[in-house]
């Protein structure tokens, strides 16, 4: 089989462009929606954008600018939650949707990963210092000034977390065995959140056997870092379910390459001959 990926497309070029930029400079609005686009190809991305400039516009007047850390970021929950509507799409967790930026903005609901970019996108234009935080099982935000830090969970309306919520968060999730550590609050850039997106969809995707939309998400994570030992494999076990045999075994000898000593090395191995050998009856 011969898939024809989008890989010379303006959107997807636009994409590498923007990721290859410095952390600082990486416009993750922008950039998030460009994944979207894969699925969307006509998506109007400056349209939405002009959609969080002016939510952000409505959030400014909406926050203090000179009140606490926890008021400001209590003003931003009002505008975002309480008038806006968005909320956490808990019925429908694993619907692709979730996870493209134009779908969450439109249908006002989503995963925590997204409604945080939504939640970051438009903090920010107010002034607020906010970063992702990657913490185990449920991505949050973090709120920052001179007085100190704030964690959010723009997932539950951006509730105001305490240490002690945070913990019993790590109950829940891992009973009780995991310990909350200084490292699991740590902010997290655009480009991990970037990754983090495009993971999710990729798991959806092989879930449900959708190998195209899957290779289209390794694609972009491919493009946020070549050097992914992950993606690679990943990306050559998609290709073999898709009978592309030989890129196949060259991501599978890529990434054997880079992890030697992986733990499932002699099973790659077998894949890897078993795609030549498919590869050799086409020719």
């Amino acid at each position: 089989m011969t898939v024809h990926a989008s890989a010379e497309s303006p959107t997807r070029r636009r994409f590498g462009q923007i990721v290859a930029r410095d952390e600082a400079q990486l416009d993750l609005a922008e950039a998030a929606l460009l994944i979207a686009a894969e699925e969307y190809p006509d998506l109007n991305v400056g349209r939405y954008l002009l959609r969080i400039d002016e939510m952000g516009a409505r959030a400014r007047e909406a926050v203090p600018e000179q009140e606490p850390l926890s008021v400001r970021l209590s003003a931003l929950n009002r505008y975002l939650f309480a008038q806006e509507g968005f909320r956490g799409n808990s019925a429908e967790y694993y619907d692709p949707r979730n996870s493209f930026l134009n779908d969450v903005i439109d249908r006002k609901m989503g995963i925590p990963i997204s409604l945080s970019a939504v939640y970051i996108e438009v903090g920010r234009r107010t002034g607020l210092l906010l970063d992702g935080v990657g913490f185990p099982g449920h991505f949050l935000v973090k709120a920052k000034d001179e007085e100190g830090e704030i964690v959010a969970d723009p997932f539950h309306a951006g509730k105001l977390l305490s240490a002690q919520d945070c913990q019993k968060r790590l109950d829940r999730v891992y009973g009780g065995k995991i310990k909350l550590e200084a490292s699991m609050l740590e902010a997290v850039g655009p480009r991990q959140m970037l990754v983090r997106m495009l993971r999710n969809l990729k798991a959806i995707y092989v879930r449900g056997e959708d190998y195209l939309r899957a290779l289209r998400a390794l694609e972009l994570l491919l493009l946020l870092d070549a050097e992914s030992a992950e993606d690679l494999r990943d990306r050559g076990l998609v290709y073999a379910a898709l009978d592309c045999y030989a890129a196949a075994a060259a991501d599978l000898e890529a990434y054997l390459g880079k992890n030697p000593r992986a733990p499932e090395a002699d099973k790659v191995v077998l894949k890897i001959t078993e795609m030549k050998r498919r590869a050799a009856r086409l020719n």
